[in-house]
């Protein structure tokens, strides 16, 4: 028997509501901060993104989903969705647009990664960015939006973590400082982290394996490398957190796991004991639009995890509201009936909503436990009786209640 493949999942309609609730919740948040959604390709030119996540992060050099199309093109399942809206950004003339250009997106991500709670090879994100301005106010209404998202969830207890890698020009002599910190401790590291320590040192704060070693907790910090802009840039925007009462906490090895980016980088956190992964994270991308030919740029973004936000709100015993609404259904005894049934089931569904036809052949009590089974608020029935007399007899499935009413005010008898 074929099965999803390893690291996907099938949303099943049960689960759909906690789908529906999150994906509305959030582009709601998203348009009230003036974001209007864009949707990119599922696969982009694989240079896209070893140009701009960075050739030595794992997600180039290990989880890349790539392959060459049958006209030789070497084409990637989208990682991730910064790269390809600043390709849509310039591509489309968008920075013709008043400035920043907000965007939004909800869609599925592909990364070969190992499978475990709340991480898959095929999983979701909503992602916004902001493109096209550097001031320390949009990397607050990021953070306000990334927080407020959560919070109209209904997400409680999530932490803000925060730190600032500097500009381009601040990094060469954090990196040595890091390499000088970090080159003793070698015969401590893997392979990978061996080689990123002679590669890019930065990637090293990131390590998975290296996360328990006391040497990480006594690297050298960004912030202190920063420069004057850099420094003025994160002064500026801790000072409006504190004035506007946000709470954080500062994280000096968070670096983010994409080489693209610059000072604010931040992620959001359960606050559940023994929780590891960040529901939503992101950062500024200073030079991402110039490394893709366009003139220099600033941007700012983040994308959260669909799967994680949902496997919160399972966790928090927090249950979406049903939205959608209970069907009708038309039972029917005999043939003469059945077109009957059908005719009324299409008038229904136009007036009220949903409306479904049981299909045959079934006793008149399957067809009630089929009713129930669906969720029904009430069901038409149709035989012989009601044939001649141009009624139907509707039972309201709360209360069992039935009553025959003129076939012209069914719709009317359903709304009571």
């Amino acid at each position: 028997m074929h099965q999803a493949p390893r690291g996907t999942a099938d949303i099943l309609p049960e689960q759909q509501r906690y789908w529906s609730f999150v994906y509305g919740t959030v582009a709601e948040a998203a348009r009230a901060f003036g974001y209007a959604r864009i949707d990119t390709p599922i696969f982009e030119d694989t240079a896209l993104f070893a140009r701009t996540v960075g050739e030595e992060t794992d997600i180039v050099q290990k989880e890349m989903y790539s392959f060459e199309d049958r006209g030789g093109q070497e084409i990637t399942l989208r990682p991730e969705g910064t790269a390809a809206v600043c390709r849509s950004y310039l591509e489309h003339g968008l920075h013709n647009q008043p400035l920043p250009v907000r965007l939004y997106y909800l869609c599925p991500m592909f990364r070969y990664d190992r499978p475990q709670a709340g991480r898959f090879r095929q999983f979701h994100q909503f992602g916004i960015e902001a493109i096209g301005d550097s001031d320390a106010t949009v990397d607050l209404e990021v953070l306000q939006l990334a927080m407020e998202s959560m919070e109209r969830l209904g997400l409680g207890g999530m932490t803000l973590v925060l730190n600032s890698i500097g500009d381009a020009a601040d990094r060469p002599r954090y990196v040595e400082a890091l390499r000088e910190h970090f080159t003793p401790h070698a015969a401590h590291m893997g392979k990978d982290d061996r080689r990123r320590l002679d590669t890019n040192p930065l990637r090293l704060l990131d390590s998975k394996e290296l996360a328990g070693e006391s040497f990480m907790a006594s690297a050298p910090r960004s912030v202190d490398y920063l420069g004057d802009e850099a420094r003025d840039h994160w002064q500026e925007l801790l000072g409006y957190l504190d004035a506007l009462g946000i709470p954080y906490r500062l994280d000096h090895t968070l670096v983010r796991g994409l080489d693209y980016y610059t000072r604010t980088v931040f992620e959001v956190h359960p606050s559940r004991e023994g929780a590891q992964s960040a529901v939503c994270a992101g950062g500024r991308y200073d030079g991402l639009i110039e490394q893709l030919g366009g003139r220099p740029t600033p941007g700012i973004g983040f994308a959260a995890g669909i799967e994680r936000l949902i496997m919160n709100l399972r966790e928090q015993g927090t249950e979406p509201p049903d939205t959608a609404s209970a069907p009708l259904v038309m039972a029917y005894r005999g043939e003469r009936a059945k077109a009957e049934a059908v005719r009324l089931g299409a008038t229904l569904r136009a007036a009220s909503g949903a409306a479904v036809v049981v299909a045959p052949p079934r006793s008149l009590k399957a067809q009630l436990r089929y009713a129930s089974a669906l969720g029904a608020r009430g069901v038409f029935i149709l035989g012989d009786a009601e044939l001649e007399n141009g009624t139907v007899t509707y039972r309201d499935m709360a209360t069992s209640e039935q009553r025959e009413v003129p076939v012209a005010q069914a719709a009317e008898a359903a709304a009571r």
